[in-house]
């Protein structure tokens, strides 16, 4: 008789994990982890296996899709050693995961969060929008000064996503009003981003890279906004093309727009400079948001404006693309989109379903991806 195969030699299989019970936590973002995390095993042709429950003892390792970028310790009490773990990414501090690390601070004396380093944004400098990063009042308002000079500022608290949260200020009281409703204990802890606002119509690129098992896409797209049931401009969902394999071989597609080639070339400089100068950090997704316009001056802008090193809006895009992957070895390229709608509108036939119902805090939504 055969002897049997040691536990940590098993297929690793998958669970859904909400990292944090205050963000990404509604009905409507469960079930969309749940039916992402569903597709993710059935791509590794391994079992899901729900949500994962904490102090449950699970007999083999697990393949964990989390809500939110994991911290080195979390992942590590997680059975996460590296990037074949997880759907996702992991830092070696929390802020690393955040918009924040983008910008430099105003000056030598600023405030900053433990494990602070200045080599990425002296690395990506050229790779994003003008800006800073701080974490005290007094900070803000120096680095307000100096942006405000060139024209209206953009600020984004660091933990917002999507957009959310964020407000254009012209002048210094305008900035203070915006100051005056962060706590001090919360700029310390999460910082606050002030960047130069570029002036409409402003593209918004994506451009990212998925890996499971032995399967790895990467991408270029433009997001697309939507109004939600309240009548607010939100993420309505993303256009991407996806080929096999690496940035090179994005890179290496023949009818790329100019503008698309900076954006990848700025993204793969960013991701580049992480790996560089976070040593911990590792992800299987990763995805770049490009900003693209002009400046108030009317100067031609480009740049990265954030990472996402989670399950984020475009995956449903994504892992339709691994799966034509999968299906069609001949395949190099293929064209997916992913849809969020709000009302009453059903989703087209034939389109991977995500969430069909109504949601608590979002009111009736449908998501779901279709392959082009």
């Amino acid at each position: 008789m055969p002897a049997l195969a040691p536990l940590h030699s098993r297929a690793a299989d998958v669970v859904a994990l909400t990292a944090s019970h205050r963000i990404y936590d509604s009905d409507q973002e469960h079930a969309t982890r749940a039916e992402a995390a569903r597709r993710l095993a059935a791509l590794k042709g391994v079992a899901f296996r729900g949500e994962y429950v904490h102090d449950h003892p699970y007999d083999a390792p697990l393949y964990l899709v989390p809500s939110d970028t994991l911290t080195a310790d979390v992942a590590h009490g997680l059975g996460v050693r590296s990037a074949t773990d997880l759907f996702g990414g992991v830092v070696p501090w929390g802020f690393v995961g955040t918009k924040v690390i983008t910008h430099p601070l105003v000056d030598a004396a600023a405030v900053a969060p433990i494990g602070w380093t200045p080599a990425f944004p002296e690395r990506v400098a050229d790779a994003v929008l003008r800006g800073f990063s701080v974490f005290s009042h007094d900070d803000a308002r120096k680095a307000g000064a100096l942006l405000l000079a060139d024209g209206p500022v953009r600020a984004k608290p660091a933990c917002a996503t999507g957009g959310r949260g964020q407000t254009v200020v012209s002048d210094a009281a305008a900035l203070d009003r915006c100051l005056a409703e962060m706590s001090s204990a919360e700029l310390a802890e999460h910082g606050l981003v002030l960047e130069e606002n570029l002036c409409e119509p402003v593209i918004t690129l994506s451009v990212g890279q998925v890996t499971v098992g032995d399967l790895c896409a990467s991408y270029h797209g433009v997001q697309r906004t939507t109004r939600s049931n309240h009548d607010n401009i939100v993420y309505g969902g993303s256009d991407l093309t996806l080929v096999r394999g690496g940035f090179d071989a994005l890179l290496q597609q023949p009818d790329l727009d100019p503008r698309v080639r900076l954006g990848i070339e700025q993204a793969q400089c960013y991701h580049e400079a992480a790996l560089d100068c976070f040593p911990g950090f590792f992800a299987s997704r990763i995805n770049y948001d490009v900003a693209q316009g002009r400046s108030s001056a009317g100067a031609e802008r480009s740049g990265v404006l954030e990472q996402s090193w989670r399950m984020g809006g475009a995956t449903g895009a994504e892992i339709a693309g691994l799966e034509c992957f999968r299906d069609r070895p001949d395949c190099q390229r293929v064209e997916a989109s992913c849809f969020e709608v709000y009302g009453t509108q059903e989703a087209p036939p034939g389109a991977t379903v995500y969430f069909r119902g109504v949601d608590k805090q979002t009111g009736q939504l449908v998501k779901y991806a279709v392959v082009r």
